[in-house]
């Protein structure tokens, strides 16, 4: 059975704009009947040449022959010249019309401002070719010309080893853009400082990166050019490299058929051919393969038509038009784009995103596949402008309004403050939030937000205008509402949370568990006695709390702090009993007795009766704050957590044992002073326990409003 042919078309092939230009700058010049002469041949393709000798066009080969010329109009070529070619031109008057490659003038321009700013400018390409030729002769000093990274590496040490200058890097345009990479490598290694300009032609980029693709799936590759154009013997060195067999032919003629025959009908079920052409290669020789290759191979495969397979493998574009495009090159200012026709696609920054603190390079990567649009198209200089931003847009918008129905929460990062709110880039477009929607209090300031990444909902979507504005308030009140409601479907008494410290007032701290909160009273923030809770915590700090008690229907939270092994308790009853005589610090003084410190966080009562031997009526006369004494622990009530104290023990038993053969000089109380004295003490008792009962109360008529709003509108009632 004979193979099935199938032939594809390299997407980028033929003329360039640059040199579709250059001749037809010519064939203009020739249809004004003026006398022609080109500065070197205009391209490198001997039948172009050949049919603009035919009609009359002269060569100048030299700028001493250049000189000579009188009454002809001077055609510089795409590859461009020296700045001396143009002086000697504009010196002797000579018309001339300057058919040099927009990307070739690009590196002159470049060349010649660095140079003559002091720069020692690094070239690489092919030291012959006329481009390089011209661009060397741009310079304001001599430049330094390399192949490939293998001259670069034997040479750059006699040629730099006393530089001391600043360098700049060019490119030929039609240079191997797998070599230019390891050039640059290279030479960032060597010159840290220099600055690289990658001058490589998009079109040549295009060209060579579309031929690599096409020559990975072919088993014959016909490449179309003439034998000393650059770009063509590039492209030939690249399909070589991917495909067994290559053909480099100038046109026709030089196809062989017999051999493409046997390698067709040794093949099997399909045969795979491709085929490219360099930029120097007219329409007309692509057209005459064309008509050979169907005439040839109609006999192998009678399905087969060439002139349509080619017709087939071009694309065409228009303004508007959504394409693919394959990212072939990155600077700061642009990606440059192969959309698979004879264009080269430029998408500016502006175009690439809507974040302006991104650079391109941030955004795309070479060999990048993106969706873009039309924006223009220039077929005179074979420019096409695209867009990613209008191809997200339209993407993010589709995303928007179905967020808008469905009531999903976006995101996005905040870009800057405009009049009236926000703008917050999403989905690949711009939302506006007004400022009453922008943050969770009034007075926040709107440039907080800028580069952070927020959650909105969409409150209002205008489709004419492509518009929509947005809320962060609404999200925030969602967020919160689903956190309350997955927080009661899990809580319960002992829970662990750790959570951020919202607020603090006089009798607590509000702790956010995540979309709600709880309340840490002040008794249970720490062991010790504190005066308020900034004592222990600060608003932001990050709480580790328990639940104590919940209230699922008035959404009352108590949360604990202190943690059960620090309780101070534990470590008082493990080491003290009721009968034991300790130091004790006075920590603070009442009518009725003072509180002396034993341990960190407890504290005993010594009642006014029990501070001296002798009647006491104003503890102040007896002792004062940071007093330490020494007193006998009289009773222990674990239950209540109270401790009874008594310096006056202590000091009966010193004097018992130094005048027991004395009497007392203290006069017996009579019935009615001991009566008074066991109502000061039951009164003393009674007031420890208010207080207790007072700082119950409080945890309870705290505890009442609801735990878990802390927003302005709550906190202004107070």
């Amino acid at each position: 059975m004979r193979a099935r042919i199938k032939i594809r078309v390299a997407e980028n092939s033929g003329f360039c704009f640059g040199v579709d230009r250059s001749v037809k700058i010519v064939y203009n010049e020739l249809s004004k009947g003026k006398k022609t002469v080109t500065f070197g041949e205009i391209i490198h393709n001997a039948s172009v040449v050949n049919d603009l000798k035919n009609r009359g066009v002269l060569i100048c080969k030299s700028e001493d022959e250049l000189k000579r010329i009188s009454g002809e109009t001077v055609i510089i070529r795409s590859h461009g010249a020296a700045r001396s070619v143009y002086e000697i031109l504009d010196r002797h008057n000579i018309e001339y019309v300057d058919g040099t490659c927009p990307f070739v003038k690009r590196i002159h321009k470049i060349a010649a401002e660095k140079s003559a700013d002091g720069f020692d400018i690094i070239i690489f390409g092919d030291r012959n070719h006329p481009e390089i030729t011209g661009i060397a002769g741009q310079c304001h000093n001599i430049p330094f010309i390399y192949s490939d990274d293998t001259d670069f590496l034997n040479n750059y040490k006699i040629n730099h080893k006393n530089l001391k200058k600043k360098v700049a890097i060019v490119v030929q345009t039609t240079y191997n853009i797998n070599m230019w990479e390891k050039c640059v490598l290279l030479a960032e290694d060597i010159f840290p400082q220099a600055e690289v300009y990658n001058t490589i032609c998009g079109a040549t980029a295009e060209r060579q990166h579309s031929a690599l693709s096409l020559s990975k799936f072919s088993d014959l590759m016909i490449i179309i050019g003439g034998r000393h154009s650059s770009n063509t013997a590039k492209l030939y060195q690249i399909c070589e490299k991917q495909c067994k067999t290559c053909f480099h032919i100038t046109d026709a003629s030089e196809l062989d058929f017999e051999i493409i025959r046997n390698l067709i009908n040794n093949a099997g079920e399909y045969f795979n051919i491709g085929i490219t052409a360099g930029a120097s290669t007219p329409a007309y020789i692509i057209k005459e393969v064309q008509n050979q290759m169907t005439d040839k191979l109609q006999n192998i495969d009678e399905d087969f038509n060439f002139e349509e397979a080619l017709d087939a493998s071009f694309k065409r574009i228009y303004t508007g038009n959504r394409v693919k495009g394959y990212i072939t090159a990155v600077n700061n200012s642009e990606a440059i784009v192969d959309v698979g026709t004879k264009h080269t696609g430029y998408v500016s920054l502006s175009e690439l995103t809507n974040d302006p603190n991104l650079k391109p390079s941030d955004v795309v990567n070479v060999g990048d596949e993106v969706d873009l649009i039309v924006v223009k198209i220039n077929d005179a200089e074979g420019i096409v402008q695209l867009s990613k931003t209008k191809v997200d847009a339209m993407v993010g918008f589709d995303t928007v309004m179905k967020a808008k129905e469905d009531g999903r929460i976006l995101e996005g990062v905040v870009t800057n403050v405009v009049k009236g709110g926000i703008i917050v880039l999403s989905e690949g477009i711009k939302i506006f939030i007004p400022a009453s929607q922008a943050t969770l209090r009034r007075n926040d300031n709107l440039d907080d937000l800028v580069k952070k990444t927020v959650q909105f909902k969409i409150i209002e979507v205008n489709v004419q205008r492509g518009k929509a504005v947005g809320s962060i308030r609404v999200a925030a009140g969602a967020v919160k509402e689903t956190a309350k409601a997955e927080f009661w479907n899990t809580a319960e008494i002992g829970a662990v949370y750790k959570g951020a410290v919202k607020s603090l007032t006089n009798y607590g701290a509000f702790v956010d568990l995540g979309g709600i909160d709880g309340m840490v009273h002040i008794s249970e923030l720490s062991w010790n006695r504190i005066k308020h809770p900034s004592e222990v915590l600060s608003v932001g700090d990050v709480a580790e709390v328990y639940i104590k008690e919940l209230d699922r229907e008035t959404g009352r939270i108590s949360l604990g702090y202190r943690k059960t092994d620090e309780n101070p308790w534990v470590k008082f009853e493990n080491e003290y009993a009721a009968g034991d005589t300790v130091k004790a610090k006075i920590v603070s003084i009442t009518p009725f007795g003072a509180f002396a410190q034993i341990i960190p966080g407890i504290d005993g009562l010594i009642h006014i009766s029990q501070l001296s031997e002798k009647r006491v009526t104003n503890v102040k006369d007896i002792v004062s704050v940071g007093d330490e004494v020494e007193a006998r622990i009289t009773e222990i009530d674990a239950e209540k957590k109270r401790i009874s104290m008594s310096i006056r023990a202590v000091a009966e038993e010193y004097t018992e044992e130094n005048t027991d053969t004395e009497a007392s000089e203290e006069e017996p109380l009579t019935a009615e002073e001991e009566a008074d004295e066991n109502k000061a003490a039951e009164t003393a008792a009674q007031e420890v326990a208010a207080e207790e009962t007072k700082e119950d109360t409080v945890v309870n008529e705290t505890a009442e409003a609801p735990a878990g709003d802390t927003s302005d509108e709550n906190n202004s009632a107070g």
